[in-house]
């Protein structure tokens, strides 16, 4: 099995910056893809970015420019900075992963628990 755990999210004001980890542990051959997605109350869960394992990357429109996602293949660890930052932009955050448990095995998808980001106008 595959966990995640995410860190990094908290309350900020309006204009700061937080940092999200998401580190995976488990059984791991290889990890494709890793990202966040976002979920605000009565909102469905949308994609915010996304890093490939050689380094491509993927933004929603409304957060191009702002976030930057990023990751350390060597500690199965992806990253996510937020800067400049708005009310609209809170949200419970989930990382997830691409894991491919062994040479043999087909990946699965795997997802963190979340964490909140808060931020006050």
């Amino acid at each position: 099995q595959v966990q995640l755990v995410e860190s990094g999210g908290g309350l900020v004001q309006a204009g700061g910056s937080l940092r999200l980890s998401c580190a995976a542990s488990g059984i791991i051959f290889k990890i494709n893809a890793m990202g966040w997605f976002r979920q605000a109350p009565g909102n469905k869960r949308e994609l915010v970015a996304d890093v490939t394992s050689d380094g491509s990357t993927v933004y929603a429109d409304s957060v191009k420019g702002r976030f930057t996602i990023s990751r350390d293949n060597a500690k199965n660890t992806v990253y996510l900075q937020l800067d400049s930052l708005g009310p609209e932009d809170t949200a419970v955050y989930y990382c997830y992963a691409n894991v491919v448990p062994s040479h043999t095995v087909r990946s699965s998808q795997f997802w963190g628990r979340g964490t909140q980001v808060t931020v006050s106008s």
